[in-house]
């Protein structure tokens, strides 16, 4: 490999990453934190890269001081961790200042975790991203000894997505003609997710369904070296069809034996857990379990409700469920359960005091019963500060034994931001 490589590489993606149109995402980091980006495959990753590219440009840093290396570019082709000292070297044979790094898909390249460890320690700023078919979030504590903070990816949020659709959010949004808009919008994202590329494509079954190949051969069949295929697609598929319901490892393993494919219950736990490596699968305790029962029965959600619509038919229900657990995930993190022990309420976030179920419609009595009665049970056993029945487009209020409930529809419940 030659040092003239890294300059001209340097010097054209200094002109390339600044000015390239972005939509804005949440992005809060350390000042001098180094930080590895992941999540499922297309979530954005790289774009938010280039994000932190364009924040520190207008906290006054210069072009000079980044350095940009996606280790896709085919002029890398058969890069060694030897070479990796080339790019300090061409870049202080340009400039005399302090790099900032950013590398993109730098597990191409065997050995990069020495690598940016001596960039930590060295004391340089680094962020990385990686596919997670080499580089899953597990294994960043191990290889990268400490020294890297991981910020977790995830495809658009509907207020992201409808600004990569040229649609903004004015005053009076809730009502009238606006509401409609966001609604027919709402009904997109709802169904098809929001994986930022997707969004150019009209095609967007064609489009998951292709993504979703790449998972699972790139990030579980090859990476896991899984031999029994059939297997792993069965229990994908029986978990789409199971995401409202708290499913037992035993269970699934005797769904998937049911189709004629032998699987035991040891071998579909290193199958779930593949799949929350990759990022594909978020997975729920129940709050009211013990311990045994916390590790091999939970409730298991999809990242992506476009992901999920391929294996499911009359989606709508699985649909509105999951896009309340994904949004939840990303504000609480592992501090979300549900509750499941003569009471059965969807979500569950103890430190909030919150609980919410999830119902598409509210029109049958029976269905309103069954929900009110369940957080009003919960709320006996543990205080809440607020309980919410998050639905498709039924809105109101109600007092049950002193518990106030808010009923949301969700287009707006994911708008307020939870």
């Amino acid at each position: 490999m030659d040092k003239e490589i890294f300059r001209t590489i340097i010097s054209e993606n200094q002109e390339y990453i600044g000015s390239i149109p972005l939509v804005e995402r949440p992005l809060d980091l350390e000042e001098y934190g180094n930080y590895v980006f992941v999540g499922v495959r297309q979530a954005g990753k790289s774009y938010l890269l280039y994000q932190r590219v364009q924040q520190l440009l207008a906290e006054g840093k210069l072009l000079e001081d980044i350095v940009y290396v996606n280790f896709d570019d085919e002029r890398l082709q058969g890069m060694a961790a030897t070479d990796f000292d080339l790019i300090i070297q061409a870049y202080h044979s340009m400039y005399s200042g302090q790099p900032i790094f950013f590398f993109d898909e730098i597990q191409n390249v065997d050995g990069w975790a020495n690598f940016a460890r001596r960039l930590a320690n060295l004391k340089y700023r680094v962020y990385v991203t990686g596919s997670n078919a080499k580089m899953l979030s597990r294994d960043i504590e191990t290889v990268l000894g400490g020294r890297y903070l991981s910020v977790n990816v995830f495809p658009y949020s509907f207020n992201e997505y409808l600004t990569a659709v040229g649609v903004n959010i004015a005053g009076g949004w809730q009502y009238g003609r606006k509401a409609n808009e966001l609604q027919r919008h709402f009904r997109t994202y709802f169904e098809w997710g929001g994986f930022p590329e997707l969004v150019n494509f009209r095609e967007k079954r064609i489009w998951l369904n292709s993504l979703y190949n790449r998972i699972f051969f790139n990030d579980l069949i090859v990476r896991h070296k899984i031999k029994n295929e059939d297997a792993l697609r069965l229990c994908v598929r029986r978990l789409a069809e199971s995401v409202m319901q708290p499913c037992s490892l035993n269970r699934l393993s005797n769904l998937v034996k049911s189709t004629g494919v032998r699987c035991s219950a040891s071998t579909i736990m290193e199958y779930v857990r593949y799949l929350q490596e990759s990022c594909l699968l978020i997975s729920l305790d129940n709050y009211a379990s013990k311990f045994t029962e916390k590790e091999t029965v939970k409730k298991h959600y999809f990242v992506d409700n476009g992901l999920l619509h391929l294996f499911i038919n009359n989606p709508d229900t699985l649909l509105l469920e999951n896009l309340c657990a994904i949004t939840l995930y990303k504000k609480y993190g592992c501090g979300i359960y549900y509750f499941n022990r003569n009471i059965e309420v969807d979500f569950y976030v103890p430190d909030e005091g919150l609980a919410v179920q999830a119902s598409y419609r509210m029109s049958d009595e029976s269905t309103l019963e069954r929900e009110v009665k369940a957080l009003v049970a919960l709320n006996s056993l543990y205080p809440l500060k607020k309980a919410m029945i998050v639905t498709y487009e039924d809105e109101g209020v109600m007092e049950r034994d002193g518990l106030k409930i808010e009923v949301v529809p969700v287009w707006k419940w994911v708008l307020n931001g939870v």
